[in-house]
């Protein structure tokens, strides 16, 4: 059996990231088999082939497959995580102009046939949901049912099974386990097989706890520089009050993308290819943000850059401080992580990656420390002139990400609760209402959510052993440039960059 053999047996047991993400769009019009049956059946598979015929690519591949077997095999997340589920209904990626609109009907509508037996497979599989992990879902699971259009066949049947599925998790909701960690020892495995690294929680909480540290001292000192009297919390106040209406932030976006585009270019990092700015479909109510980029193994097409105005539902108050995490200082931060030189040129450096598994296994270590890497960079580089302001909205999100870090180890290992992890993001973050609210129901379902300030901190690392090592001949352009040649590896094989730099 080929190299191939291998990489189909794993995008089968994750075909919506296999769809939306890589761009393997054979998975168009098709529900992954979640039921206990379709999952050790798909687990059989995995190693099923040839190896590699580059050492490296050998390692991603058996990373990707050990990371199933404990996700799936292991930990039985299929039973316990109903994102999985979600996703697996999920039909907003049709909307993405990567093929003729005719084929993506077609294939959108073939999906949502095939609802009702999902559900069902759904209902029948996730009896391991915890309470906290049943009340987060719920929101996404609602708003699947918002991307029916009159137009759909089977749109009301379709409509009903979602029904049920959010009866089954208004019910775990209710009686489910009050507490949603996976144990010290399951987060441990998943983190550790999902980027191929020998992970320590009590190294990465202390750690978490030094980078709060670092960068509560740069929001200090940028707070200072914009107003030498006031009290950081004043500050922040004042700077989280400029935000936009609802009705702005769209254009509020665009004018913002095309800024981080134009300095990006004078990193020497890719900014070709088309970026448009949309916003984050009702069945991700999570997201603030997102970027649905181009992806590596389909035609070239317009990429998507997604803004979240919040919840219509809300009140006033509640849409404005949701709306604060756009504020004008803040809004370019956000950019430079989802566009350039953050997702968007990430997923450009994608397509030209050198084979098949570089393309299309995607680690969210690589792909979220990246992103977040490039906030600070832009800092460290000059973007705005070093303007205070700025300063301070990268501080802010790094203490966002941060704490989040602290939040998934502490609520994950059982020694946390989700209302503690709320106070930690209001306290640490200055996060208010219903943005500290959905930041800890993140934390609930998402225990890889760790991998951005870890991916940062780890690129940071990287970056001074390539100072040490290449010496007069390091330049952020040469870094860079091998890292992004890499494509997404696991963290595990960041320290590959400097040999192919």
């Amino acid at each position: 059996m080929s190299i191939h053999a291998r990489l189909r047996a794993v995008h089968d047991l994750s075909m919506p990231r296999a769809r939306e993400v890589a761009g393997l769009h054979e998975y168009d019009g098709r529900v992954q088999d979640l039921s206990a049956t379709g999952v050790r059946r798909g687990l059989t598979w995995l190693g099923q082939g040839d190896r590699a015929a580059d050492a490296d690519d050998e390692i991603r591949l058996r990373a990707a497959e050990q990371a199933l077997l404990v996700r799936l095999g292991e930990l039985d997340l299929h039973r316990r995580d109903p994102l999985l589920h979600l996703a697996n209904l999920d039909l907003a990626g049709y909307d993405r102009e990567y093929a003729s609109i005719w084929q993506r009907r077609t294939a959108r509508q073939a999906h949502l046939w095939q609802w009702p037996d999902a559900v069902a497979t759904a209902i029948e599989v996730l009896d391991q949901v915890s309470a906290p992990a049943a009340r987060a879902a719920l929101p996404a699971a609602r708003g699947l049912a918002a991307l029916l259009q009159p137009e759909d066949l089977g749109g009301e049947v379709g409509r009903y099974a979602i029904t049920l599925l959010v009866e089954h998790l208004g019910k775990a909701a209710e009686h489910g386990e009050p507490s949603a960690a996976l144990g010290e020892a399951g987060l441990t495995r998943l983190l550790s097989a999902d980027e191929a690294i020998d992970v320590n929680l009590t190294e990465l909480a202390e750690r978490a706890e030094a980078e709060l540290d670092r960068v509560r001292a740069l929001l200090d000192e940028s707070c200072r520089r914009i107003d030498p009297l006031g009290s950081t919390k004043a500050t922040m106040k004042t700077l989280l009050a400029d935000r936009p209406t609802a009705d702005q932030l769209p254009s509020w976006t665009s004018g913002t993308v095309q800024e981080v585009l134009d300095w990006t270019a004078g990193l020497g990092l890719a900014t070709d290819g088309t970026c448009l700015v949309g916003l984050v479909p009702p069945s991700q109510p999570w997201q603030v943000a997102t970027m649905t980029a181009a992806a590596p193994a389909e035609p070239d097409g317009p990429s998507w850059f997604r803004v979240n105005p919040g919840d219509p539902s809300w009140s006033a108050a509640q849409r404005r401080d949701w709306l604060s995490m756009f504020a004008r200082h803040a809004l370019p931060v956000i950019a430079l992580h989802e566009v350039a030189p953050g997702h968007f040129t990430h997923g450009r450096a994608l397509r030209e990656a050198g084979t098949e598994v570089r393309r299309t296994l995607i680690h969210d270590g690589f792909s979220e420390g990246w992103a977040h890497y490039v906030e600070e960079l832009a800092l460290e580089e000059g973007f705005r002139d070093g303007d205070p302001r700025f300063a301070a909205a990268v501080a802010r999100d790094a203490l966002l990400r941060v704490t989040r870090m602290a939040c998934v180890i502490g609520l994950h290992t059982g020694t946390m609760t989700r209302q503690e992890a709320v106070q930690r993001f209001k306290t640490d973050a200055f996060l208010a209402g219903p943005a500290a609210e959905t930041a800890a129901n993140r934390v609930v379902l998402n225990p890889t959510g760790i991998c951005y300030t870890w991916g940062k901190l780890l690129i940071r690392d990287l970056r001074e052993r390539a100072r040490q090592e290449w010496g007069a001949q390091f330049s952020l352009r040469r870094f860079h440039t091998a890292l992004l040649g890499l494509g997404s590896p696991p963290l595990g094989l960041l320290g590959t960059a400097l040999r192919a730099g």
